[in-house]
């Protein structure tokens, strides 16, 4: 195989439909034959959309922010409302998205509901991303 050629390490392997292929790629840099890595591990096309909508749940910055909100403890409705300023159907609509996509659950207390975050490892995307963009700040 010649620099810049691609094989297909999957040649001569019987492929499904929708299979992924794996291609090992070398190429010259400075006058040096670099082999490519090692691939990554190859997850599902299900996963990585699963992946993808969680991603979209949380890409809106209200969202973000209730997220946040959430990492430090349940809140309801109206406590959200003051905390962040924005009506009460805003931020019901969001709350919605959020638990449509099991980011945070809601327990009925007499007239309201607390929510809480439903792990808080998702928190942590969150975070990491506001914390990245402070970064370059």
């Amino acid at each position: 195989m010649r620099p810049g050629e691609a094989h297909d390490a999957t040649e001569g392997a019987a492929a499904a439909p929708g299979d992924w292929t794996v291609m090992s790629i070398t190429h010259e840099h400075e006058g040096t034959l670099c082999p490519a890595a090692e691939p990554a591990p190859v997850h599902p096309p299900r996963t990585l959309a699963a992946a993808g909508d969680l991603l979209r749940a949380l890409a809106a910055p209200v969202r973000i922010a209730i997220v946040l909100q959430l990492l430090d403890s349940p809140r309801c409705v109206h406590d959200l409302v003051d905390t962040l300023g924005v009506t009460q159907p805003l931020i019901s609509q969001h709350l919605r998205v959020l638990k449509s996509a099991g980011v945070v659950e809601g327990e009925r207390r007499g007239r309201e509901v607390l929510y809480s975050l439903v792990d808080d490892h998702l928190a942590h995307i969150v975070v990491d991303a506001v914390a990245h963009v402070q970064e370059d700040a």
